[in-house]
């Protein structure tokens, strides 16, 4: 009963949070950022609670493909959602928002794929590291298609609310690269974890997510050491953080829909 009802609140909390930060956005002034909605913030707390209740079983941590997406749909609105009382980040929940219905609705009504694992400290910090690096990482992706387009409309020297609404390039750029910073730090530490605590990280069913997780820390490594010491920016930035993100990607979730539906 309270699954269902925590749930229902989320969906339709980030619907009606999505059309709300769509409505504060054409409400406020190019000079002024708007805010969260609070219907949103309500939206995700509900979503919280889904979580908890879903992931965290009596049998122990159910990582299905179905829950692991709800996560980190959850774990990436709740990043922008702190950020954005700091930062010019709210907009991006107008997209966020509705993409984290669709992954909570799918876990919902999808059935466990896998069993649950046995709870153990070393495995949620690895879990907690990992799933943040994710979600920080996701968000950065987003930001890097904004620019993408915010770059295109500025040369062909054509406007839209959209545009106006939107930092100045330089500060889009300056929070891309905070995300990036911030979230190879937390990938180092998940991956840190995994190969100090876990013994099957080159097992045979994981090894192809290993490689592509070191893969994507490479390159965002590479890119952040290019950007503060060389100055790579604009499209160069751009693709390299989009295709870091497809490894990760294709890492975690790939890796489990091949194992869960396909073998």
């Amino acid at each position: 009963m309270i699954f269902a009802l925590s749930s229902l609140i989320a969906l339709a909390g980030y619907l009606l949070g999505s059309w709300r930060q769509r409505q504060l956005l054409l409400d406020s002034r190019p000079t002024q950022q708007p805010r969260p909605s609070r219907i949103g913030v309500i939206g995700w707390l509900a979503h919280s609670l889904t979580v908890y209740l879903h992931v965290f079983t009596n049998q122990g941590l159910l990582l299905d493909l179905g829950s692991a997406i709800s996560l980190t749909a959850w774990s990436v609105t709740g990043v922008v959602l702190f950020s954005s009382f700091r930062k010019p980040a709210a907009n991006l929940l107008i997209v966020i928002m509705p993409i984290a219905a669709l992954c909570l609705a799918f876990s919902i009504f999808t059935p466990p794929t896998a069993a649950p694992m046995v709870y153990a400290t070393e495995l949620l910090l690895h879990i907690l590291f990992s799933f943040l690096a994710y979600s920080l990482i996701a968000v950065a992706a987003l930001q890097a298609v904004i620019l993408a387009y915010q770059n295109t409309t500025l040369k062909s020297h054509h406007s839209s609310p959209l545009l106006r609404s939107l930092p100045p390039l330089q500060t889009m750029e300056s929070l891309l690269f905070e995300l990036l910073a911030t979230g190879i730090i937390l990938l180092t530490l998940g991956l840190a974890t995994g190969f100090i605590y876990m013994e099957d990280m080159f097992a045979q069913q994981v090894v192809h997510k290993t490689a592509l997780s070191v893969s994507a820390w490479v390159i965002f490594a590479a890119l952040l050491v290019g950007h503060y010491r060389f100055g790579w920016r604009g499209r160069t930035a751009i693709r390299w953080t989009l295709v870091g993100f497809l490894l990760l990607l294709l890492s975690y979730f790939g890796s489990k829909l091949v194992i869960e539906y396909l073998l």
